[in-house]
């Protein structure tokens, strides 16, 4: 197998063995996810718990939802299961705090698609793994990239806390945006990677084009730009051609291209550039980061724009994306850099 993948036990494996109590913390479309797949593997939660400020007689598919200090007072030893999202430090400390008096647990269950990235999963896909482990470009991604997957199977946080890298050092050491460039924001959302890159150039920039297709969002996009020179808005989704797609807007961070939803216009990269350079290119659209790639092949090889693209929202994203880029221009130096987030959200690729 692979050295640097030392974790062989999943998470739910050893949830599975458990005889102590298992309580789920947070409530929503992470703590369903769980749930189904405690069904599935015959693994019973004895409860579920929320922070204490979220509790107000709640309950949540059957069961009722309790605060932390009511389960810490009647139960003396359990294991808690983490079933939410932070990327706030407040929220991360918070994690710890009870991570470093109770078992917990983080499993890794993908933002989009089906599937558990076990260490089975990661024999099935050794190679190529393999491939972009010896391809990255320096040791630190190497060592993000081995805890990453070691964290995906066994949902320990210690793994994501030893590769947290802040957001402005990857600016600094990687990104290093200069006062020229030609920005294409795909999943702009309300303008928020925009205000990041421009505080690093100091409001410099040749032009940016953001593509957001929420509405909501676009609106608040378009908002935060008025006034800006330069900026062109595209209330759409980033696709590997220019078609039509069915799209379901839930107004925040995780409006998705999905079945049922409805018909938005969709327009790649090239499409949008009609040839012309681009000098960086962010790619975070909900899990269709390959399409959007696709999208950009011909950008990508031959302007060779820097790259930012998220590898977190399918389980196969942190080997095929990567993959797919070198492809399509094999002279890219690859890097991974983790920001604060529990679980491994805000894992990214850098090709520069």
């Amino acid at each position: 197998m692979i050295s640097f993948i030392t974790e062989k036990q999943s998470c739910w494996e050893r949830l599975k063995a458990e005889t102590r109590p298992i309580f789920i913390y947070g409530m929503g479309d992470g703590a369903l996810k769980i749930l189904n797949v405690f069904k599935e593997k015959k693994i019973c939660p004895a409860g579920i718990f929320a922070s204490d400020d979220f509790v107000r007689g709640h309950s949540f598919e059957g069961y009722r939802v309790h605060k932390l200090s009511e389960i810490e007072e009647a139960v003396n030893e359990f294991v808690v299961v983490l079933a939410f999202a932070a990327g706030y430090q407040e929220i991360v400390d918070k994690i710890h705090e009870i991570a470093a008096k109770h078992t917990l647990y983080v499993p890794d269950v993908p933002v989009v698609g089906r599937g558990l990235f076990t260490y089975e999963y990661c024999q099935q896909n050794k190679e190529k793994i393999r491939e972009v482990y010896t391809s990255l470009a320096d040791d630190y991604s190497r060592k993000v990239y081995a805890n990453i997957i070691n964290f995906k199977i066994s949902g320990k946080i210690e793994y994501l806390s030893a590769v947290t890298t802040p957001k402005s050092d990857i600016y600094k050491q990687i990104i290093k945006p200069n006062l020229n460039e030609l920005y294409v924001d795909l999943g702009a959302y309300n303008g928020d990677t925009i205000k990041e890159l421009t505080e690093f150039t100091r409001g410099k920039y040749l032009s940016i084009y953001a593509v957001e297709p929420d509405k909501k969002n676009y609106k608040k996009l378009n908002k935060f730009v008025d006034g800006m020179n330069h900026i062109y808005t595209y209330n759409c989704a980033a696709w590997c051609c220019d078609t039509q797609l069915p799209f379901a807007s839930k107004a925040g961070r995780q409006s998705s291209i999905s079945v049922g939803g409805d018909m938005i216009e969709a327009r790649s990269v090239d499409s949008i550039l009609g040839g012309l350079s681009a000098t960086l290119i962010k790619m975070d659209v909900e899990g269709f980061e390959r399409e959007a790639i696709w999208g950009a092949a011909h950008t990508i090889a031959y302007y060779k724009p820097k790259l930012m693209v998220s590898l977190y929202h399918r389980n196969e994203d942190i080997f095929e994306l990567p993959l797919l880029i070198k492809t399509l221009n094999p002279n890219y130096k690859l890097y991974i850099r983790h920001q604060l987030y529990i679980p491994a959200w805000e894992t990214n690729l850098y090709a520069i």
